[in-house]
């Protein structure tokens, strides 16, 4: 009785979980993998660590794994460690446990070199079989007898020592009866597929025999990235050829990816074409000569899109599916660090071959300028090569900064599109800043320029800049503007007369975003109930107003202007802003389009009036 047990009390029964196999062999088969292919890495898997123990312990033994296809049984052979009796018993007694740990076997200073675990990866090839039959025999003592394992997809297993001519080498040979259904899995043309994609990459020889009795290799080492090549030419047309036949296209540009710290090496392949920055591009990670997964979407950082990596890792975790890379400490070191190499290539793009970089750029400038947003040094180095939408075209913000020591920009396309030609007349520096992160850029500009001044675009940079009607002719206006003034009033809209090009352009609506909010607010005003109303009436501040400025050069302008009748010139007016907001783009009030079809019915009659006076001057005189 121990002494926390109380008189009279029985001591409790201490017992282990037991482990429904039937149940585990159906979580494996259903949900911890997403395809039945990873059956067959699973056994070169166990096949190569089972090599790699028993070179821990005998450096000099032999190397033999073959795999095979044969009337769709599929079989692998290694010399590797083996089991004995006792360590198959309790292969599956406590699932997860590893053969190969260094406290069961020794084996502690090879542990960095397994793949995975025997155990799990043995039953994951229940996805496709029905039944599992190893033989093994140990090469740790050279008096252990070979031992067979017999197990079937419904849970049971039963383990007998077998004569010693049924293996006499040390070594495994796994033995898979396929399950109804699964033959598509186990014929020998997919199977020698699998191994290829899975483990060419492998630090042993590997070779597949299939129905035909020939015997031909699975792996091909070293990586293409790693082999020696009489010239650079020749190395770039073979790792463009590799970059085909992974991924169906021919690289723009290759980047070699090393990081000997973290046992990374390998390749990234930028894109022929654009991508979009939403799109999580699919690299291919191989850990340790094994491949993990072709869509692997943490590898590099999200704003390398325009690239699809190769990478073979020695210190990167996987997950319990060995499917994906498991995102913790050492991922995102490696991660900032192909980010950094990649940074790397860029820069040296841009000091020793600028051809290259204006077709990269031609292409990808979206991924650098995603990339120039956390990178100052990197946006300075960038500022010759990178396209803006400009009030002057195409330009980097090199040239435009030399030419504009204040810029403007626009927050959208539309807006910049309006404004662009009356800009570019007036000697007024307009960025489009409506496309992704080009904001963001624009307001590092003053940071790496101070002596450029950098503002969002707003009515009274633009008004300042037009030229002035002489006053003469203004305050022989004076009752237009203040028809038009009257008009707008209602609208949030003031009005402005000045002369500017091009001429066709009759009128301007302008606003910046302080003008917009406080128009949003008056228009949700008008809708909300009585507290709301009250409430958004508290907010109501000083921002400025939108503006409607008249062209003064304009001839339709001028004959408005000379209109005798108030009332058509109001309504004149009411269509000059509504055909204004309409070229601008911007969402429509409620308010707005009642003016719109007032001003357009009010015309209509108008114009019909006129002509049935022209058509029946009589009738009109009675």
């Amino acid at each position: 009785m121990t002494s926390d047990a109380r008189a009279g009390e029985t001591p409790p029964d201490v017992s282990s979980f037991q482990v429904d196999l039937r149940g585990l062999v159906d979580l494996l088969s259903h949900h911890l993998y997403s395809s039945p292919r990873v059956y067959v890495r699973e056994l070169l898997q166990n096949a190569v660590d089972a090599v790699t123990a028993r070179h821990a312990v005998d450096p000099a033994a032999p190397v033999r794994v073959r795999l095979s296809s044969e009337a769709g049984r599929v079989s692998i052979e290694d010399s590797g460690i083996g089991l004995t009796a006792d360590e198959v018993r309790t292969l599956l007694a406590t699932i997860g446990r590893s053969s190969k740990r260094g406290g069961d076997f020794g084996l502690e200073s090879a542990r960095r070199e397994f793949l995975g675990q025997f155990g799990i990866g043995l039953l994951a090839c229940f996805v496709v079989a029905r039944e599992i039959r190893v033989v093994t025999r140990s090469a740790r003592t050279s008096d252990a007898a070979p031992v067979e394992w017999l197990a079937s997809d419904d849970g049971s297993y039963t383990v007998r020592v077998l004569p010693d001519e049924a293996r006499p080498e040390a070594g495994t040979t796994v033995y898979l009866e396929p399950r109804p259904g699964a033959e598509e899995w186990t014929a020998a043309a997919r199977v020698e597929e699998l191994a290829r994609d899975f483990g060419s990459l492998l630090p042993y020889d590997i070779t597949f025999r299939g129905d035909d009795g020939d015997e031909r290799p699975v792996t091909d080492r070293p990586a293409v990235w790693e082999r020696d090549h009489p010239t650079p030419a020749a190395r770039r047309v073979a790792l463009s050829g590799h970059c085909a036949r992974l991924f169906g296209f021919t690289p723009l540009d290759i980047i070699d990816l090393d990081l000997p710290v973290a046992g990374v090496r390998g390749v990234a392949y930028v894109l022929p074409e654009p991508t979009s920055p939403a799109h999580r591009t699919g690299h291919r990670a191989y850990l340790k000569g094994m491949l993990l997964t072709d869509h692997e979407d943490k590898l590099l950082p999200e704003w390398a899109f325009f690239v699809r990596a190769v990478v073979d890792a020695d210190s990167l975790r996987p997950t319990a599916s060995r499917e994906h890379l498991y995102d913790d400490e050492t991922l995102a070191a490696v991660r900032d660090a192909l980010g950094a190499r990649i940074r790397q290539w860029l820069a040296e793009l841009a000091a020793g071959a600028p051809d290259r970089l204006a077709a990269f750029l031609s292409v990808h400038h979206l991924g650098v300028k995603s990339l120039a947003r956390h990178d100052p040094e990197l946006f300075e180095l960038m500022l010759p090569w990178l396209p803006f939408e400009t009030s002057e075209g195409q330009q980097n913000l090199e040239e435009f900064a030399a030419a504009h020591s204040e810029i403007h920009f626009t927050r959208t396309v539309e807006e910049f599109r309006q404004i662009a030609p009356i800009a570019a007349a007036h000697g007024l520096g307009v960025v489009n800043a409506g496309y992704t992160y080009d904001a963001e850029l624009l307001g590092l500009l003053s940071g790496i320029r101070p002596s450029v001044k950098v503002s969002e675009l707003d009515a009274g940079a633009v008004t300042d800049r037009l030229d002035p009607v002489p006053t003469t002719e203004e305050l022989a206006l004076a009752a237009f503007l203040g028809t038009a003034r009257a008009r707008l009033d209602p609208h949030g809209c003031d009005v402005a007369l000045r002369a500017f090009q091009p001429v066709t352009v009759p009128a301007l609506f302008l606003d910046d975003r302080q003008a917009r909010h406080e128009r949003d607010r008056a228009s949700a005003q008008e809708t909300a109930d009585s507290l709301w109303s009250d409430i958004l009436g508290s907010l109501r501040g000083s921002a400025p107003r939108a503006r409607l400025v008249l062209n003064h050069n304009n001839p339709l302008i001028r004959r408005i202007a000379a209109l005798p009748d108030a009332e058509l010139t109001g309504t004149a007016v009411e269509s000059l802003y509504g055909q204004a907001l309409l070229m601008s783009q911007r969402p429509l009030r409620p308010a707005d389009s009642t003016l719109l079809n007032r001003a357009f019915l009010g015309l209509l009659e108008w114009a019909t009036h006129s002509a049935a006076q022209s058509a029946n001057p009589q009738e009109d005189q009675q």
